[in-house]
């Protein structure tokens, strides 16, 4: 009965996501198995893990990406300007280089614990991920794997940072602006800072990854793949 019920709210939700009410296609989704559905999802995050890291994890993957750069925070990124116009702008760019580098760096340690998340995700998990929306994927891996990762990701971090001079005084300037309120109290530690962003862009890329997939199943690669998603 559990089986059953999961594989009719997977059919109508994937329905949903891409406005589709066709009888012909309804048919072949629900003729899905449980196996088959959840298996889909688990290749499908599996596929987008890979990809993402590679991605991320290799020269420039942060940097150069607009959607997951990491710039200073709030108002020290307002104030970058200023601070350049005063003789700091290479100190500036020295220590955002080394925020990303550090980013990059620590990307690749990301793949075991991904991977393990995938193996352990079960039904409910699955529908989590088709009727939660664009930022589904994000949410399961953040609430699987934020807190070991950060631990990981920390150290790598640190030692990136901890090597440009100017870190020592974003320390200072943010800690005063966060007493002021001006930013997060979270984003004052630096290696704190670049590693939560490291990680939100790493599940962002990764639902990216997903989406793309769905989009375009036939060139997922997968038999499985293009069987679940191409049932759409």
């Amino acid at each position: 009965m559990q089986r059953r019920e999961f594989n009719h709210a997977a059919c109508f939700t994937l329905l949903a996501l891409v406005g589709v009410a066709s009888p012909v296609r309804a048919q072949g989704l629900s003729a899905l198995s449980n196996a088959d559905a959840l298996g889909g999802i688990r290749d499908a995050l599996a596929t987008g893990a890979k990809a993402a890291v590679s991605q991320l994890g290799q020269s420039g993957g942060f940097l150069n990406n607009p959607k997951v750069r990491i710039g200073l925070p709030g108002v020290l990124e307002d104030a970058a300007p200023l601070l350049k116009a005063t003789g700091q702008g290479k100190r500036l760019d020295a220590l955002v280089l080394a925020m990303n580098q550090a980013a990059e760096q620590a990307v690749p340690l990301a793949a075991d614990l991904l991977s393990k998340a995938i193996k352990n995700l079960g039904v409910d998990d699955a529908r989590r991920i088709l009727t939660g929306g664009d930022t589904s994927v994000t949410d399961f891996f953040a609430s699987a794997t934020r807190t070991p990762l950060t631990e990981q990701f920390l150290p790598v971090v640190k030692r990136s940072t901890d090597q440009v001079q100017l870190a020592d005084k974003y320390q200072s300037v943010a800690g005063r602006a966060a007493k002021l309120g001006l930013i997060k109290s979270e984003d004052a530690d630096l290696p704190g800072y670049v590693t939560s962003r490291a990680l939100s862009g790493l599940y962002l890329v990764i639902g990216e990854e997903e989406r793309r997939i769905r989009q375009n199943p036939a060139q997922a690669g997968s038999a499985l793949l293009k069987k679940v998603f191409g049932a759409l």
